[in-house]
């Protein structure tokens, strides 16, 4: 089968991971002190608490393991099945999970790049501090801001609307955020698993700019991620 997971912020919060939902990372802190592209341009402090931020972040990630979640989803994988893994998530926990085809739409914590450049991304681990260069240049989180585009888009939206996909798996997430939710939107897969403790409502566009209808085959798992991807990967191992 040719499978698309479209993972946000509650496949990660099993491992560990604050989410950017109500009561997770944001509470008590504005959006625009640490993920606005206007704050990144304010001056050095400004570029500090930003980097200290993420710093922060990151240290949490490499203080965590994937969960069952993001091992059953590669296990799909490892049973033949072509699966990309479309995730809104910055962390690298489907790739530490087993998954080898996976798009960050909002970027990647465990990158870099400089301000000067960029197309140039380079692999960052460690903490970022102020003056930290690469070629001459500042580096920031390779980290999608409010206020800038989404380099990932186009081909995470070419993946997950292709006319040959089976199989569509929303995990993790409201489907609030856009432009990033159009992938699951707009999707022609034949059958559709929605896993959310709170789960969103889901329909599909009839156009890019069309309303949305129900999609004529949706299973829904009001569920964790570790519970609902778990029924879902068995039924479709089942049915393989």
């Amino acid at each position: 089968m040719k499978i698309v997971v479209f993972s946000g912020a509650g496949i990660s919060k099993e491992s560990g991971l604050d989410t950017f939902r109500k009561g997770g990372l944001w509470d008590g802190m504005s959006v625009t002190q640490v993920a606005n592209i206007q704050s990144w341009w304010e001056g050095p402090e400004s570029k500090a608490r930003m980097l200290n931020f993420y710093n922060h972040r990151r240290k949490q990630c490499h203080e965590v393991e994937p969960n069952a979640a993001h091992l059953a989803l590669a296990e799909l994988e490892r049973m033949g099945h072509t699966v990309t893994v479309i995730t809104q998530n910055v962390d690298n926990l489907h790739e530490r999970g087993g998954s080898s085809h996976v798009i960050h739409v909002h970027g990647e914590l465990m990158k870099a790049r400089p301000d000067n450049d960029p197309d140039t991304i380079i692999d960052w681990t460690g903490d970022m501090n102020l003056g930290d260069l690469h070629n001459g240049s500042q580096v920031r989180p390779h980290i999608v801001w409010f206020g800038e585009g989404l380099p990932e888009f186009d081909t995470a939206y070419s993946s997950a609307t292709e006319e040959d996909v089976d199989v569509l798996i929303v995990v993790g997430t409201t489907l609030e955020v856009g432009p990033a939710n159009l992938c699951a939107f707009h999707t022609n897969a034949k059958r559709v698993f929605v896993v959310d403790p709170d789960p969103p409502a889901f329909g599909v566009s009839d156009s890019h700019y069309g309303s949305r209808k129900q999609h004529p085959n949706v299973t829904v798992y009001a569920t964790g991620a570790v519970e609902g991807v778990r029924k879902v990967v068995d039924e479709l191992l089942a049915d393989s």
